[in-house]
């Protein structure tokens, strides 16, 4: 049983004893710190109102129960939007002028996990100031509740999945008109959560034709929810067979994409967003950014369209603040994470998959043939699972040590950059393992650098 507490939020496997897990005595006690910091902020502005949203899974309605029930119990009137994706939530907050909102997902992780991640006013995630403060509020229990004249209200809202699709039908980059007349047809894999309700409102508005898969929001996952090609092999075969221009994964909260090519093979989770940017960049130069664990090909294309490209730590809170802070006009993550600000800071599969058919569209090409006008490398992506006793901090100094001719960054983790590759490991905000990622010009490159770094920190692994 686990409970991590990072800036990607409050995350654990469900059951278990108090302080191990995700489980309500816990749930409660950081809804209600997350309530107390947002009352700070927003002292002498009434009694506030905190957005709820959730994707699928099987322990969500329990969650959010007990969510709702804390920020009534601390004066917050609750808009609880129901199932919804993670961007939904994100747009549900700004669009009602809320205080700020709890998404209840653990976006890629199995059946067993569920998390809160925490919203300011704008619908973006807290940052490493505000999580770090939510965190001392929860364990110092520094917090009260309301009396029974001060308690919260409750209301549904079940509007706004259909006011993000209007969001992104309205973006002047999203060539709707394109899209309708090349008569698409894709597969769909929604992996049994939020994606099966939402994803066909916006084909159904961008006129393509679709096939469903897993598309019952039952939160029973059909397959490992992580889009990798690894976990894919029935979606892979079903493009495959035939008779589709192009295969859509998302995740269970919908804030992660990755396509599929008409003949079967996976487009690449790296490529998502450095499609999507070459498209936007071809009509709206500028700066791009995405973390250090992704591909090169993002600088390379940035770089072409006479922009600056710059990387942030891990996390979408970082890559946001990086993209404020260079003016970026597109930015986002290597595992399918795509963020484009004419719409919001958040990573948003919808706007991800609008963008790419319009790119496909007036291009007038197949999924395959856009992959191969891109920049290529291969991505190795491996792992080291810990335990109690492992020493991260000297297992990530020694390797910095090793390497301390080449070029290395230290911001998050370690990333050594080589001429022709890289290699970065870093303590994964979402599970007990440190990740490795390696780049280079072949697979077996790619994997070759991934176990020599790998073999160098395993030496003193405990």
């Amino acid at each position: 049983m686990t409970l991590i507490k990072s800036i990607s939020g409050i995350r654990g496997t469900i059951g278990g004893r108090p302080g191990d897990t995700l489980n309500p005595l816990d749930i409660v006690k950081f809804a209600t710190a997350y309530a107390t910091l947002i009352r700070r902020r927003t002292a002498g502005k009434g009694r506030g109102t905190i957005v709820v949203g959730r994707d699928g899974r099987i322990s969500g309605d329990m969650v959010r129960q007990v969510v709702c029930g804390a920020l009534l119990g601390c004066g917050f009137d609750v808009t609880d939007i129901g199932l919804a994706s993670t961007p939904t939530t994100e747009l549900a907050v700004r669009m009602s002028g809320a205080d700020g909102g709890i998404i209840i997902t653990a976006s890629h992780n199995p059946r067993q996990w569920n998390a809160l991640k925490l919203l300011n006013a704008e619908g973006e995630f807290l940052d490493k100031a505000e999580g770090a403060e939510v965190l001392a509020i929860a364990e110092a229990e520094d917090f009260d509740y309301a009396g029974v004249d001060g308690l919260g209200r409750y209301r549904t809202d079940d509007s706004f999945q259909t006011r993000h699709v209007e969001a992104v039908m309205a973006l002047p980059l999203v060539d709707a008109e394109a899209v309708r007349k090349a008569g698409f047809r894709v597969c769909v894999d929604a992996i049994n959560s939020v994606g099966g309700l939402i994803l066909p409102e916006l084909l159904d508005r961008l006129g393509v034709r679709y096939t469903m898969l897993n598309g019952e929001p039952t939160g029973d996952f059909a397959h490992n929810p992580e889009p990798l090609e690894k976990n894919l092999g029935g979606i892979m075969a079903e493009v495959g067979s035939g008779g589709y221009d192009l295969g859509i994964v998302v995740d269970p909260d919908v804030d992660r994409l990755a396509f599929i090519c008409e003949d079967g093979r996976m487009f690449g989770e790296e490529y998502t967003l450095v499609s999507v940017a070459d498209y936007v960049l071809g009509r709206t130069p500028g700066n791009t950014v995405s973390n250090l664990s992704s591909t090169r090909a993002l600088r390379d294309v940035t770089t072409a369209h006479g922009g600056q490209y710059a990387a942030a730590a891990v996390g979408e809170v970082n890559v946001v603040a990086k993209m404020k802070e260079t003016g970026a006009v597109i930015g986002g993550e290597g595992n399918g994470g795509v963020i484009y600000p004419e719409c919001h800071y958040g990573r948003d599969a919808l706007v991800g998959i609008a963008l790419f058919l319009s790119s496909l569209a007036q291009k007038g090409c197949k999924a395959s043939q856009l992959r191969a006008s891109l920049p290529n490398y291969f991505m190795a992506k491996n792992r080291i699972d810990l335990t109690p006793g492992t020493d991260i901090d000297a297992i990530l100094s020694r390797v910095k040590q090793i390497y301390k001719d080449e070029k290395v960054d230290d911001t998050d983790g370690v990333k050594i950059d080589f001429a022709d590759k890289w290699v970065h490991l870093r303590k994964s905000n979402t599970e007990p393992i440190i990740r490795i990622y390696s780049e280079a010009q072949s697979p077996e490159e790619a994997e070759a650098i991934a176990k020599q770094v790998t073999e160098a920190a395993m030496e003193i692994k405990s």
